[in-house]
């Protein structure tokens, strides 16, 4: 009944385009009869459904090369393509078009069909758990592991990039999240924690942490190691990659999700094989293309492409409003958000959070152990909107829509799966440090070692991994750091930002400068910085005294005796002086390490970037990210003890992980897990996998019908352009950004 009313529905629209666009018909040259003119309509409708159906898939995979922006435009072009095909096909030439028009009239079709299959399945919630029910059983059947949903549970970890805790306890409250606080209301639920990042409180030190069980020796988001001469920054693929190499290295395990495990939107595979957007997996030919396995099997469905695009303009729209507004009313702190930044938002928003959630869903329907996934699009807008904005409000709760869509598929997966929720940093609002004092920390830098300063200041880039990701995307290069710096002599310091955390190495300085070659060379410049009133503290090795901490009047303290609340670290909380002399056993620590200062009372810093939310060092929320999880998992920590450090949220997820395998294979996978394990690598497994990714479009909770319908195979996309039913209001511009909810990085 489905498929007949989308077809009708097609239908009327072909014949509608019809009569609207000039060089689009339906008729032979001498003109036909109404009844002749909808039976051309109707064959026409049916042949471009059962091509996207079947040639679709085949022309995606194969442009699968192509940069994931320019495969997304090219999709409404090679749809063009098949609408050319399909009225080449109805009988006596009836049906012709332009080129430039098949482009339109397939796009509108799309957008119409995915919009009619989510009407109906929306009414029809007994049918579309019958779907799902029927779905999971094929694949059980398939894999020959017809255990039901009694074998052991397999994990989901959700992490929301730049959340903190007390962020997410306050959105729960205010209903901003309605799916986290059904969660937490839950007595059988879900329970909420925080847990303490390292000194470098940024998704490259953490994450890698989480995955792969260590991040020593990650400074910061970015720092320059003086043996290569070169600048490592996390969200780089090559930077990335060997990041990765080195921890597997020290760890000799291949990390959290290497066996039988799936990485989606992260910054490292976790030793995962099925990975999608992995962008350390960007930097290696050859095998980098799997990291853009979960665009094809998202573009794979051209009406995914037609709604996430519309989704993509109004982003960019919401965002150049907002920015306006902020403007005239005057909003401080304040940043420039001009330029490419709506584009880069919108990729953050729309485009990785979409494909990100589609293939979590895919990995779900094989039935993968564990399942890791990045969502960046709230850290991306509080960067520059600011964390506690309005604008970031609205990311938080459709971010939920996203939650909720994951909760209501695992209803219906081939196993049972528990998902936590966790975030590897948070973000702490305040002014940039030039905004507040009119000159970038290179500039005092510069200053402090009698070099000359532009006499206006310069904007320090943002370090925001969206950037990067959507140059990933382009197939193009990131932005080098090192060329960034433009030193003119070999002397002139290298100077970083990492958030509120600046670093400072001298190149002609073999090995880590002490304070005493810095007294001789450069006199005024730790002084300068100690005592500027937008600086909390420096690091620096002391030949007499091992490492010191120096702060303003004067204040120098060895790091051996560092005590929290006490000195230059008074406002900066439990836990600063550990994190500091941890840091500081780095082979590649700044010579100097700047971290901003930080007013308790209101939790502000000030970032040394152009970001008025920002994380990377030390001070208020940024430190304080969140661990959700299913309350019948052991809690992280015993009752009054502290969870400190990403490598120890490492360890409590292994735990988990074996939580659930124990229960039927203590010592080694059992044999649900590994004939499921198997069925996933297998050909007929891929291929309903794919199914139920490229239909998983919207993560508004409607999409998750769609999905199953699409893998069932009876799906309306099989006579009018794949839908998935992200629903109209996706299909109409996602007004409020609901829409398209499925988009990482690389």
């Amino acid at each position: 009944m489905r498929v007949v009313v989308v077809w009708t529905v097609s239908t009327l629209t072909m014949l509608v385009l019809a009569g609207i666009l000039p060089d689009f018909r339906l008729q032979s040259p001498d003109g036909d009869s109404i009844t002749k003119t909808a039976f051309t309509a109707a064959w026409g409708a049916g042949a471009f459904g059962l091509l996207s159906a079947l040639v679709w898939p085949v022309l995606v995979r194969a442009l699968l090369v192509v940069p994931a922006l320019v495969l997304g435009l090219l999709v409404f072009f090679l749809n063009g393509s098949l609408l050319l095909l399909a009225l080449r096909l109805i009988p006596d030439g009836r049906g012709a078009a332009d080129p430039q028009t098949a482009v339109v009239v397939a796009a509108v079709m799309s957008a119409v069909a995915s919009a009619t299959s989510t009407a109906l399945a929306v009414r029809d919630d007994d049918a579309y758990r019958r779907r799902l029910s029927r779905l999971a059983d094929r694949r059980r059947r398939r894999s020959g592991a017809d255990h039901g949903r009694c074998g052991p549970p397999g994990m989901v970890f959700i992490q929301l990039d730049g959340v903190g805790h007390d962020l997410l306890a306050r959105a729960a409250d205010a209903d901003l999240m309605p799916t986290v606080a059904r969660w937490l209301a839950d007595d059988g639920g879900h329970r909420l924690a925080p847990w303490r990042t390292d000194w470098s409180s940024q998704t490259g030190a953490s994450q890698l942490g989480i995955l792969h069980g260590t991040n020593h020796d990650v400074p910061a988001f970015r720092w320059y190691e003086k043996e290569t001469g070169d600048v490592m920054v996390s969200s780089r693929p090559a930077s990335a990659l060997e990041l990765q190499r080195r921890a597997i290295a020290r760890t000799r395990d291949g990390g959290l999700l290497a066996v039988d495990g799936a990485s989606c939107g992260n910054l490292f595979s976790g030793g995962a094989d099925q990975l999608a957007l992995v962008l350390s997996m960007a930097a290696r030919r050859g095998r980098g293309r799997r990291s853009r396995a979960g665009y094809f099997a998202y573009f794979s469905d051209p009406a995914n492409a037609v709604r996430t695009a519309l989704s993509f303009v109004a982003e960019v729209c919401r965002e150049i409003g907002q920015s306006t507004r902020a403007r005239i009313r005057k909003e401080t702190p304040r940043i420039r958000r001009g330029g490419l930044y709506p584009f880069i938002r919108a990729f953050a928003t729309v485009v990785e959070r979409d494909v990100v959630v589609a293939a979590v869903i895919g990995d779900m329907f094989a039935g993968r152990t564990a399942v890791y996934a990045d969502l960046v699009a709230y850290d991306e807008v509080a960067h520059h909107s600011g964390p506690h904005s309005r604008d970031a409000e609205k990311l938080l709760a459709r971010l939920d829509r996203s939650l909720a869509l994951i909760a209501k598929v695992a209803e219906h997966t081939p196993r049972r799966y528990r998902i936590v929720l966790l975030s590897d940093h948070g973000q702490s609002p305040g002014e940039t440090f030039a905004g507040a004092y009119g000159l970038t920390l290179k500039d005092l830098v510069r200053a402090g070692c009698g070099l000359p300063v532009s006499r206006r200041a310069q904007r320090t880039r943002s370090g925001s991994e969206a950037r990067d990701a959507v140059r990933i995307a382009l197939h193009r290069r990131p932005a080098e750091e090192g060329e960034a710096e433009h030193r003119a002599e070999p002397s002139d310091p290298v100077v970083l930002a990492s958030g509120n955390l600046g670093l400072v190495s001298f190149p002609d300085i073999e090995g880590r400068a002490s304070r005493e070659q810095l007294d001789r060379s450069r006199p005024a410049l730790l002084g300068t910085l100690a005592n500027h009133p937008g600086i909390g503290f420096l690091l620096v090795r002391s030949e007499r005294h091992g490492s010191v901490v120096l702060g303003g009047a004067g204040a120098e303290i060895p790091v051996s005796e560092l005590r929290d609340g006490e000195g230059p670290l008074a406002p900066f909380g439990p836990g600063a002086a550990a994190a500091i002399r941890r840091t500081d056993t780095f082979p590649h620590v700044a010579d100097i390490m700047v971290n901003s200062t930080h007013d308790a009372s209101t939790g502000t810093v000030h970032a040394f970037e152009e970001q008025i939310g920002s994380h990377g060092g030390l001070g208020g929320a940024q430190s304080r990210p969140f661990l959700l999880w299913p309350t019948d998992l052991s809690a992280p920590v015993a009752d009054g003890c502290e969870l400190v450090g990403a490598e120890q949220v490492h360890k409590v997820l292994r735990r988990w992980l074996r939580e659930c395998a124990e229960p039927t294979a203590p010592p080694a996978p059992s044999r649900w897990t590994q004939a499921s394990s198997t069925a996933a690598r297998s050909a007929a497994d891929r291929s309903a996998r794919t199914g139920a990714l490229r239909a998983a479009g919207g993560a508004d909770g409607a999409g998750a019908r769609d999905a199953v319908q699409d893998a069932d195979g009876a799906g309306a996309g099989g006579v009018a352009g794949r839908t998935d039913g992200a629903g109209a209001e996706n299909t109409a511009g996602d007004a409020d950004g609901a829409g398209g909810a499925v988009p990482a990085v690389g």
